[in-house]
């Protein structure tokens, strides 16, 4: 028996990085998963996964996250966790010459799409026995740097709305946590980590001395998903390797 045997499951941004480890580590914990990408072809390597079904649907559209819902809800007949973990960077300009056009991209995707999608399964989850919600935010919700602002406003928003959630949903038995992962080797960060010396400078702002990994991240939902977490509610995670320990 897996911690999540049964359990039914919808992860976000799940065809590379943190989602696709995360739908790999859910499945093989017993749960049936419904992994959604705007990527076709990344989803394609769930083609022979038993126990993964997929979807490919870009989140930041309006009706995206009815649409998701109801889709997990006939492909799974119904829901107990769902995991908002797809999410864009913001870029790398300063405030002063960030376009509208980026800083509403980013908050659609990082932010607008995980309210979406909480709102559409809220009545789902409350007929789970067990119904939880795990919002994927970053270190940079409580930090920052250079050329990050509206990647950081729409992290510190998951996090504020994480501790929203928590308490209007406790009164329905369903946990709502964020995780913040640190310097992770995914796809959205594989570019600015490809240069030796920037990935050799933050794996040493880890205690650890080495980069995260995206199965670092799904070890964490995997414990938030299951019944470990039962009296675990409204928290900010940090899975950053201790990275924070010396700011």
């Amino acid at each position: 028996m897996g911690l999540l045997t049964n359990k039914r499951a919808i992860v976000t941004g799940g065809a590379s990085g943190i989602g696709a480890a995360t739908a790999h580590l859910f499945a093989a914990e017993g749960a049936h998963v419904l992994a959604v990408d705007i990527s076709a072809e990344g989803l394609e390597q769930f083609a022979h996964s038993a126990n993964i079904s997929t979807l490919t649907k870009d989140i930041s559209t309006e009706t995206a996250g009815a649409e998701i819902i109801n889709h997990a809800v006939k492909c799974l007949a119904g829901i107990d966790i769902l995991m908002n973990n797809a999410g864009i960077g913001g870029g790398s300009e300063d405030v002063a010459s960030l376009s509208q056009e980026l800083w509403n991209r980013v908050l659609a995707t990082n932010l607008t799409a995980p309210f979406r999608l909480c709102q559409a399964a809220i009545p789902h989850l409350r007929e789970s026995s067990a119904g939880r919600i795990i919002n994927v935010a970053s270190v940079m919700a409580t930090h920052t740097d250079y050329g990050l602002a509206a990647y950081c406003a729409a992290k510190a928003g998951v996090t504020g709305f994480t501790r929203n959630l928590a308490l209007e949903l406790g009164r329905d038995q369903i946990n709502v946590n964020a995780i913040l992962p640190g310097a992770i080797l995914t796809g959205m960060t594989s570019a600015s980590l490809a240069n030796p010396k920037a990935a050799d400078t933050w794996a040493r702002k880890s205690v650890f001395k080495r980069l995260g990994q995206p199965e670092d991240i799904a070890k964490a939902a995997v414990f938030l998903a299951s019944d470990l977490s039962a009296f675990i509610t409204g928290q900010n995670i940090n899975v950053d390797g201790g990275m924070l320990l010396r700011t």
